[in-house]
């Protein structure tokens, strides 16, 4: 072998392994960021008897993440487009990690609760960078595609490892654990994020601070107008002023972007038929999980009587399907495209969601959750990687936090919808027993996935070169 062979050949080991050292970083603060928003649902009660919170006050230990989140999202993914998204990135992942080392030491209510809201803001300007920063490390295709694979497989099965690791720190030790675990992770990743990462080229200018202020408010406002519903119905008229306020602040939010000479979200990501229809897909997929997750949670530990530690098991099928069938969708999208990958499934979320619709008091684990659990975890690992792909692709480099933002924003819009969505349902159809108001939960949420079924067959162009475009382009 020449010199320059072997040189050659060196640089490009030494590219590999520092792309899967990035890859490792982004997916892990991504997989960590997801977690966190339901790592503690099976820690609650531990949680209240601990720090003794009342029955209203214990559920904003998961909203205050929540909506801190969902708020500052837009303003986070913007932040990286300016400063830098490795800068941004780790500021956002420092903030998240301290913040959740004051929530294991948290000793009143009020301070874990603002433990959660920092962890939220944290998380709002980590998580738009991780997605931005894959298209600075990996600028070709085929492994930009593999990446942004990786990193949706994280977005989705977060979701559902959170139970299963808050079902096993709890039962092994407490609910402090669930708070502390986050710390190792994020102290690594800002150890390594210097020598994995580059940094993305900067935008001169400034930020639009009436944009910003005007999407801030408008999310957050969103967001807690939706979790307020499922707690308090929809005619309750704090929920009915959120939501009015919310329609009135994202109303005004286009018409000042179009005004703005840079605007925090370019109102050119919404001009694509192809990413819209993206965001769609990644909302309706959302809500339909969160909804599913929250019943099956109440049905595992209330009806069949299911520990934490067996509740958290109790879903690692479905991580196991969304994860095997995740790894093939980048190697399926460019001969097929996105538009049939996502309509098919959507068609095994909307088969999971129906014999969910089944369930009965005298049921098993085995007949009446197994099953819908591996074939809606096949399906969202289809829908969720394919829709990635699409909103992201062609994005100007510039615009790529704030794509981000929004996609992840239809995911936290698209959780907290699903639950008030479907306990409005459960409401409403509870008869004599609690199993009738989740078997109406189940079959709302099957709506939501046959919504998913009629976004992926009109929500997308036909021809085979704009299906094949997120495998070839991103």
């Amino acid at each position: 072998m020449l010199p320059e062979q072997a040189s050659d050949h060196a640089t490009e080991r030494e590219d590999e392994a520092r792309g899967r050292l990035a890859l490792g970083v982004l997916a892990g603060c991504q997989l960590a960021l997801v977690v966190d928003a339901s790592i503690v649902n099976i820690a609650l009660p531990s949680v209240q008897r601990g720090l003794g919170f009342s029955g209203t006050g214990l559920s904003w230990v998961v909203n205050a993440y929540t909506l801190a989140f969902g708020g500052l999202l837009l303003l986070g993914g913007r932040a990286g487009d300016l400063l830098g998204h490795r800068r941004t990135f780790m500021a956002g992942v420092a903030v998240f990690t301290l913040a959740s080392l004051a929530g294991g030491l948290a000793t009143t209510p009020g301070e874990l609760l603002a433990a959660r809201a920092a962890q939220g803001a944290g998380a709002a300007f980590a998580g738009p960078g991780s997605l931005a920063l894959i298209a600075t490390t990996f600028p070709d295709g085929t492994r930009r595609s593999r990446a942004l694979a990786v990193f949706a497989i994280a977005a989705s099965a977060g979701m559902v490892a959170g139970l299963m690791l808050g079902g096993l720190l709890t039962a092994w030790t407490s609910w402090r654990a669930v708070m502390f675990v986050n710390v190792p992770v994020g102290a690594v990743i800002v150890l390594l994020a210097p020598r994995a990462l580059r940094e993305s080229p900067r935008r001169q200018g400034r930020f639009d601070l009436a944009g910003a202020l005007t999407c801030t408010l408008g999310s957050a406002v969103l967001v807690y107008g939706l979790i307020r519903a499922a707690g308090h119905g929809w005619s309750d008229g704090t929920t009915v002023g959120a939501l009015c306020a919310a329609a009135v602040l994202l109303g005004l939010f286009p018409v000042i972007e179009a005004r703005a000479r840079q605007p925090i979200m370019p109102l050119g990501l919404w001009g694509d038929r192809e990413r819209v229809g993206a965001f769609a897909m990644r909302l309706l997929l959302t809500a339909a999980m969160s909804g599913m997750m929250f019943f099956l949670t109440l049905f595992v530990q209330g009806v069949l009587r299911y520990g934490p530690l067996a509740t958290g098991f109790g879903f690692l099928p479905t991580t196991v399907a969304l994860v095997a069938v995740s790894r093939a969708v980048p190697r399926l999208l460019p001969r097929y495209g996105p538009r049939p990958l996502m309509a098919a499934g959507s068609v095994l979320c909307v088969a999971g969601m129906v014999w969910l619709a089944q369930v009965s008091a005298d049921g098993s684990y085995l007949t009446l959750i197994l099953g819908p659990v591996l074939l809606f975890g096949a399906g969202s690992g289809m829908v969720s990687v394919a829709a990635t792909f699409v909103a992201m692709a062609s994005v100007p480099s510039g615009e790529a936090g704030a794509a981000s933002a929004v996609l992840q924003s239809m995911q936290q819009i698209g959780g907290s919808l699903g639950v008030a969505a479907l306990v409005t349902v459960d409401g409403a159809t509870r008869g004599a027993s609690p199993v009738d108001g989740m078997r109406g939960a189940f079959t709302a949420g099957a709506v939501l996935t046959v919504a998913m079924v009629a976004t992926a067959l009109f929500g997308f162009r036909r021809s085979s070169g704009d299906q094949g475009r997120s495998g070839s382009q991103i």
